[in-house]
């Protein structure tokens, strides 16, 4: 049966009820879904060619959801692109299966597919999903529309059809496991598929979700079911611990992605959170096993669904029987059966558990094998710590890198209150901190696993470049700065025009000191010629950005010759004059401590930001032109930032950037915190 039969048979059958509902105030009924996707499948024949793929990376979204089932039922390829992927990995993957943009996009695309033939896809290719894999740049697995659909209904099988009730999306866009665990189920067995926009669901930046928000609309939008990561499930157990709230009309959370933590599990129980742990790879198109309903043991992820079956190696490798993908993009179709590469066991009840990676166990120079995923789940528990990662093959112990859960964190506590969880030849022996591993720096993958290769390159394989150890040395400095009330309702949209318009007069009074401060730093440096080049450079670039800022302004309805005309606010005026006085009196190279801070902030205002408040306020593209141009501007200044910082070798260069920065990092966020949230009006 195909995914249009599953459309007729439930436009038939129960054609009023509601299939696609995106909290636009416009749900499709299965009749008015299977309507669309006919007139869309016509409207794409004509303008597509069989077997070439379709590249998609947009929102969730009822037109998404229209789309990604016109595609499948018209038999052509899709090319998912999570959103979260580089510029650099999407292009790679659109290049090496030639796929065409988005066809109801007309500006679709991030630059130009690299110049390269198409490699051939497997016959029957209807979906191409791109896993970040262990290295740079991402590898395709190709899936059939038949696997895909039968791992969906052994899904409804193996859960039962009355959990389908109103089911919300919340991983981003462009996951398989969604696509697979949560879209085709949900219609299969007829309920509902809640797919809004992911900033209505607190998902903006899907790696610093708004929990609190998202526990809010599950509530209101009567959900009943959801797929989560661990990290996600974390999150949800915080917020509705910290507000004592209750979601008793979820029926099923299913969670996978990674492994969970035992005492995250618990927790969520506890909380009457009905919890169901999975397991699967995308070669398997996305689920191989589900905890059943009764199965309370917080260490299995379920037996094997219907179609597939398990065993263990000799060496404790779970192999697999049952239908896996046609293949990698390029590559040869993979043998059966399929050696995943994770190690676990299969109790007398025939479920699984996972231990960790075969690749990534440790050998201790006490001989002990230790899985680093064990000791990590005992790390990442302890409130203070937001991710961590471990190695040490060949030490006497393992050791961490550990990124900090918020600014005061005490990681030496939470180390050891780790440590006391394990037994002694597996406890922490050393430790250091970290930036945070996200898919942007290509550190992690889009469900949140390690990329351990990445990371070891970075932190562990020699000394750290100064780059890395910049971000390392101002995590706490970022994440208080993040924590500023004013610029969090910034980044998720949440602001008047008002307040929009009083930022935009902050960053004029700054922006407009941008040149005079490289060219007095210039003037300091005189005696560097490749330093003084890249202030050229970046003064060329920088030149008459003020003024786009009050064009802004303008367009935003504010009085653009008022805020020429005016003072800036006391936090702006200390924060340049720092800048000055810093140039004047030390080390003029700290200039490059505060273009670390302005830039990579200016990145997330623009990339999350930007967008949210546009949304909420109305106003046209015309007035965000400094925020949006300044987000592709800065992410190419931000890499040449870091090439140019890793070639300093003095330590006095070095310390004076770092200084500066986590001093920019107060400063400008006192510009932030100083912007009244509700600015009050002049008496009429």
């Amino acid at each position: 049966m195909t995914i249009f039969d599953i459309l007729t048979a439930q436009a038939a059958t129960r054609p009023d009820a509601v299939a696609i509902d995106a909290l636009d105030g416009q749900p499709l009924s299965y009749a008015a879904l299977r309507d669309r996707v006919t007139a869309r499948i016509a409207d794409l024949a004509p303008r597509l060619q069989p077997g070439v793929p379709v590249a998609l990376q947009r929102d969730h979204g009822r037109e998404s959801a229209e789309l990604e089932l016109a595609l499948l039922a018209a038999a052509i390829p899709v090319l998912s692109l999570p959103g979260f992927f580089t510029a650099d990995q999407s292009r790679h993957a659109t290049g090496l299966c030639g796929a065409v943009p988005d066809p109801t996009i007309r500006s679709a695309g991030s630059g130009k597919p690299r110049q390269s033939a198409p490699v051939p896809l497997p016959g029957g290719t209807a979906r191409i999903s791109f896993t970040s894999g262990s290295t740079g740049m991402p590898k395709g697995i190709c899936l059939s529309a038949d696997h895909m659909l039968t791992v969906a209904r052994a899904i409804v099988a193996a859960v039962g059809a009355e959990h389908a009730g109103r089911h919300l999306a919340l991983l981003p866009p462009g996951i398989l496991l969604e696509t697979v665990a949560g879209f085709f189920p949900t219609l299969i067995a007829g309920g509902t598929y809640v797919c809004p926009p992911q900033a209505e669901v607190g998902m903006a930046d899907p790696f610093r979700p708004d929990f609190a928000r998202a526990v809010r609309l599950i509530a209101e939008q009567r959900i009943t079911s959801l797929i989560l990561v661990p990290e996600y499930l974390d999150g949800i157990v915080r917020v509705m611990e910290a507000a004592d709230i209750r979601l008793p009309l979820l029926t099923l959370v299913a969670v996978g992605g990674a492994r969970t933590p035992v005492p995250l599990v618990e927790r969520a129980r506890r909380l009457g959170l009905p919890v169901r742990q999975g397991y699967g790879l995308t070669e398997c198109a996305s689920v191989v096993s589900l905890q059943d309903a009764g199965d309370d043991d917080p260490t299995s992820v379920g037996r094997p669904l219907s179609h597939m079956q398990a065993r263990v190696a000799d060496d404790g490798e779970i192999v697999l029987d049952g239908p896996i993908c046609l293949g990698a993009v390029g590559g040869a179709a993979p043998h059966t059966p399929l050696h995943t590469g994770d190690i676990g066991t299969i109790d007398a009840a025939g479920r699984l558990h996972i231990d960790g990676r075969k690749s990534n166990l440790i050998i201790t120079s006490f001989g002990r094998n230790i899985s680093p995923e064990w000791v990590e789940a005992a790390l990442t528990q302890q409130p203070a710590i937001a991710q961590a990662m471990v190695w040490g093959e060949g030490r006497p112990a393992p050791e961490a890198l550990i990124v900090p859960a918020h600014a005061d964190a005490d990681l030496e506590a939470a180390v050891a209150a780790a440590n006391a969880l394990l037994p002694a030849y597996a406890r922490i022996g050393g430790w250091r901190q970290a930036a945070h591993f996200t898919p942007m720096n290509g550190q992690l993958t889009g469900n949140g696993r390690l990329r351990r290769a990445a990371i070891a390159a970075a932190y562990l394989d020699g000394t750290p470049d100064f780059f890395t150890e910049l971000e390392a040395q101002t995590v706490r400095e970022r994440l208080r700065f993040l924590t500023i009330p004013q610029l969090q309702a910034g980044l998720t949209g949440t602001i008047t025009r008002d307040v929009y318009l009083a930022y935009l007069a902050q960053a004029y009074h700054h922006v407009s000191h941008t040149v005079p401060l490289m060219q007095a730093a210039r003037a300091r440096l005189g005696g560097r010629p490749a330093i003084v080049a890249a202030l050229d450079d970046y003064i060329a670039e920088e030149t008459g950005h003020e003024e786009w800022i009050l064009s802004d302004i303008a367009v935003a309805g504010g009085d653009a010759a008022a805020v020429r005309a005016s003072a800036p606010a006391p936090a702006t005026a200390a924060m340049v004059d720092h800048a000055y006085r810093r140039i004047a009196t030390g080390n003029a190279m700290a200039f490059f401590g505060m273009v670390y801070v302005l830039e990579s902030v200016s990145v997330a205002l623009a990339t999350r930001g930007a967008s949210a408040v546009a949304k909420n306020l109305g106003l046209p593209p015309q007035a965000f032109t400094y925020l949006t141009s300044h987000g592709a501007l800065d992410q190419d200044h931000m890499a040449f930032f870091a090439e140019l910082v890793n070639g300093l070798d003095d330590p006095a260069d070095r310390a004076a950037i770092l200084g500066m920065a986590r001093e920019m990092f107060a400063l400008f966020g006192g510009v932030f915190a100083g912007i009244e949230m509700e600015p009050a009006r002049a008496a009429a």
